[in-house]
């Protein structure tokens, strides 16, 4: 069993940390007004709706109703326990936990196994390195480089290597170190003969670029070949470590560039991605071989808004671009796409050019979403014949029904309507009927085929004043241990409806007994329970006065009793026709009183 963090230490990283540096890592934030807000990581929107205020040190997500501190922020978004969200908080804010950690076994967060992987790929990245600069092995792969372009700075920065022209030399390398050859097959570094059982290694004689995680740590390697040997670049399989759908190159190193700018560059290939940093794009990052997935996205809503992709200009690239814009398009990404000119890779463009020029003249005139669009299906038509000009004329159209601002509908119709002479009029009215077409299928496709049976309740329902009151009390309780006792206080003795918002405030009178002050971020990590977590986070975020005046306490607290009166009326009354029915008119006569003098208390 792991030792137990003291609570001064948990109170002492919570001093130390601030919760929207740490939520920046993940989510890229913008300031508005006092809290600042992003797209949540929790689920998808294209409209941020995540908030995190500095001021009480909380999160909250008014799409979804997640809600908490940064120690439940990190255990929700990384799934692990209270006590690793500490430790990780703890090294941020150079905290010394002074606890066993030999003996906390549920903070090993991963096996022999995949370490050993992880090591060997990092212990491979730094020998491939040295064999690279420091060594007459490596001389001729280095001025194979530099002859291609590749500076020193860049061969370092991404940490270029070389592998011997062995077939057994890594084998022996991990082996003497005690590295497991059947682990090292599994991590993709060497391979088994299928005939007596020996290995040999994956990468000889080769140009090693070595592939990072989010974190930094080497996780497998691409290894280009130095004269016309097939294929051109040799890849890590996917293992325990590497899943390429996961994975973006460069993003480790980008990540700062991209949080400061919250634009990435998105490029096809590692190699791309070099070149343009040599250019002096730092935010440049590139699939490993895939179309962009759902996890690249994911990846990508934590630290940046507007995406560029860069990809070659040939058919399969604009085909590329096309299906990774709409998939950005779709997570609320703006979009830009950077044409890269005469079948030109970014490589071969700066090199016939200048950085300056790729910066300026490719990067720097990247077209809107829309605008790329309206190339993409001009493709293979011959607008010069009637058919062809009227289809593309609809598509473009259709295309520009999709997009929410009035401006930009207004000038793509007002550029098509110049373009082929057409009616500004007649091109408006074909977009709002498209618009509402489309619309129209949306509802049918949204609508059961048949009527439910039982009618669910509204999300955005208007709650009761009871409700309300109480959330308001609970608001103003949370900010002052005063006023938690004045709400006690005029309860007289009564609780409040929801069971909820109870269990809250017996939360709330335990913590400060013990606690003099009141602290967001420290009370929720005093409740246990998730679900009261997020209300809690949700009544942070809610706007109230700043002092409370004794009207408003008394409002809230006649609303409170006033539903307990009302739910006690309706069971008096249920009462009274059951002394009705049974003929029992003295009671009935009794229950009638009970009923009016509640009426007249109300």
């Amino acid at each position: 069993m792991a030792d137990r963090i003291a609570e001064e230490k948990i109170e002492q990283i919570r001093q130390a940390v601030d919760i929207v540096e740490v939520i920046s890592d993940y989510v890229g934030l913008k300031k508005q007004g006092r809290n600042y807000f992003g797209l949540c990581p929790f689920h998808g929107e294209s409209t941020p709706s995540f908030s995190v205020s500095p001021d009480k040190q909380i999160f909250h997500c008014f799409g979804c109703g997640a809600g908490g501190n940064v120690f439940s922020f990190l255990m929700e978004l990384e799934g692990i326990s209270f006590q690793e969200a500490a430790m990780k908080l703890a090294a941020r804010g150079n905290i010394n936990l002074e606890i066993n950690l030999s003996s906390a076994h549920s903070e090993k967060k991963i096996s022999d196994e995949l370490q050993a992987m992880l090591d060997a790929h990092e212990l491979l990245r730094k020998f491939y390195h040295h064999l690279l600069v420091n060594t007459k092995e490596g001389q001729h792969a280095l001025e194979y480089l530099l002859g291609r372009g590749f500076t020193h700075e860049s061969i370092e920065k991404f940490q270029i290597g070389y592998s011997l022209n062995s077939w057994d030399f890594v084998y022996k390398f991990l082996t003497k170190r005690d590295f497991s050859p059947e682990w090292m097959e599994k991590a993709g570094l060497i391979i088994k003969r299928e005939k007596d059982g020996t290995y040999f290694d994956r990468f000889r004689d080769r140009i090693m670029f070595p592939i990072f995680n989010r974190n930094g740590n080497t996780i497998a390697f691409s290894g280009r070949t130095l004269g016309a040997d097939e294929p051109k670049y040799l890849n890590s399989p996917e293992t325990a470590i590497f899943n390429k759908s996961k994975i973006l190159y460069n993003y480790n190193l980008a990540k700062p560039s991209i949080k400061k700018s919250q634009q990435a560059v998105l490029f096809e290939g590692f190699a791309d991605v070099i070149s343009a940093d040599r250019a002096g794009i730092e935010n440049g990052i590139a699939t490993m071989g895939t179309s962009l997935t759902d996890d690249h996205i994911a990846l990508l809503r934590t630290s940046a808004q507007t995406i560029t992709i860069c990809y070659d200009s040939d058919k399969a690239g604009i085909e590329a671009a096309f299906r990774a814009g709409n998939h950005l398009n779709d997570a609320g990404f703006q979009i830009k796409v950077a044409l890269m000119p005469d079948g030109m890779d970014p490589d071969e463009y700066i090199k016939k050019n200048s950085p300056e020029k790729f910066r300026g003249e490719v990067i720097g005139a990247s077209l809107t979403w829309m605008a790329f669009k309206i190339l993409y299906f001009r493709r293979g038509k011959n607008l010069q014949n009637e058919g062809d000009r009227l289809a593309y004329i609809e598509q473009i159209v259709k295309e520009i029904s999709k997009l929410t601002k009035a401006v930009e509908k207004d000038h793509y119709l007002r550029q098509i309507a110049a373009e082929f002479s057409l009616s500004l009029d007649s091109l408006k009215q074909q977009e709002q009927q498209i618009y509402f077409a489309e619309k129209k299928k949306e509802i049918g496709k949204n609508e059961p085929k048949s009527k439910p049976i039982l009618v669910q309740k509204k999300v955005n329902e208007l709650k009761p004043a009871y409700y309300r009151a109480e959330r308001c009390l609970i608001a103003h309780m949370l900010k002052s241990r005063d006023n938690t006792y004045k709400v006690q206080e005029l309860l007289q003795g009564d609780t409040f409806n929801e069971d909820e918002h109870q269990a809250i405030i017996t939360y709330l009178l335990a913590f400060y007994e013990e606690h003099i002050n009141p602290d967001s971020s420290a009370f929720l990590s005093y409740i246990h329970d998730e679900n009261l977590r997020r209300i809690v986070a949700n009544i942070e975020m809610m706007s109230i006065n700043d002092e409370l005046s004794h009207q408003e306490l008394t409002d809230y607290i006649k609303q409170v009793l006033k539903h307990k009166k009302l739910l006690k009326i309706k069971e008096k009354e249920a009462e009274l026709k059951e002394a009705e029915r049974h003929s029992d008119f003295r009671l009935a006569a009794a229950i009638g009183n009970e009923i009016n003098q509640l009426r007249k208390s109300l």
